[in-house]
């Protein structure tokens, strides 16, 4: 009987380790933390009508610029003001959330872990799996405006100078986040030069959840990665056009324990402009 206790124990703890091994909040999880004072909702998406109830609006693109490249972020001191006017503050559990794709959430998630927020978690299934389990919807809050005090971690961000130093570096691997038309150059596009980086690896961030907006399993997601020779022993930057996309699958491999993840912000928009830099 002892034996069987300790074996359900440890069974209990295992699975508590791998759902928290991501930076996920569980539906029903987030539902008993809405009347929290220590906790922060946010929309990701843009032109929302429905909002989980309480949570505030703020399209990723808010944080972002066109200029010198498309939708590429803004300064972090632009971003903390538009967050702290929101009544964002990187002091309480932000959670993010989308439409169902993953991915505005995803870049906010990457977006705010750049700018040094240590509690940032992204809603499992999103806004999908929010009304799937009856979850309290309604208009958006207004947050009362507060300070966003950024503490920057450049290691989250990688240049096109440190791109370049990572094709065919045995330390590095590049992926590309795209669809594989779209890494293969075969998509329809405006880009003058389709294609990818040179010697980076192809996982559409797609793959990587469910018909229901849910994250797979981190059993799943390992062998997925591993497959590619996306391994912890090198440093992984992530990109795709505009590096909206790359945010879902920075979060799945921080979540996994990789210790040196990055997001090229300039992405492929970026790369493919320089007419130096070689097409692969």
């Amino acid at each position: 009987m002892k034996l069987n206790k300790l074996f359900l124990l440890g069974l209990v703890l295992l699975l508590a380790s791998a759902v928290s091994a991501q930076d996920l909040i569980s539906a029903n999880e987030l539902k008993q933390n809405l009347k929290n004072p220590n906790y922060i909702i946010v929309n990701a998406a843009a032109n929302q009508k429905v909002f989980i109830r309480g949570a505030i609006d703020l399209p990723h693109g808010t944080l972002c610029t066109d200029e010198p490249i498309r939708n590429i972020i803004k300064s972090p001191e632009e971003m903390a003001a538009e967050l702290g006017n929101h009544g964002i503050s990187a002091d309480k559990t932000i959670v993010v959330y989308d439409e169902g794709s993953t991915k505005y959430a995803g870049r906010m998630y990457w977006m705010l872990k750049y700018l040094g927020a240590p509690n940032v978690k992204m809603l499992d299934g999103n806004i999908t799996g929010w009304k799937a389990t009856r979850g309290p919807i309604g208009t958006a809050s207004k947050g009362s405006k507060t300070t966003f005090t950024a503490n920057v971690d450049a290691n989250q961000l990688a240049t096109m100078a440190e791109v370049k130093k990572a094709v065919n570096n045995p330390s590095y691997v590049i992926v590309d986040a795209r669809t594989p038309e779209e890494y293969a150059g075969t998509a329809e596009t405006e880009l003058a030069r389709p294609g990818h980086v040179p010697s980076a690896v192809n996982v559409n961030y797609e793959t990587l959840v469910d018909g229901k907006s849910l994250l797979k399993s981190n059993e799943a997601l390992t062998s997925m990665f591993e497959s590619k020779g996306i391994t912890k022993d090198k440093t992984v930057i992530v990109y795709c056009e505009t590096s909206v996309r790359a945010g879902v699958i920075y979060l799945a491999l921080k979540g996994l324990g990789y210790p040196n993840v990055k997001v090229y912000d300039g992405a492929y928009l970026e790369w493919q402009s320089v007419d130096s830099n070689e097409i692969g």
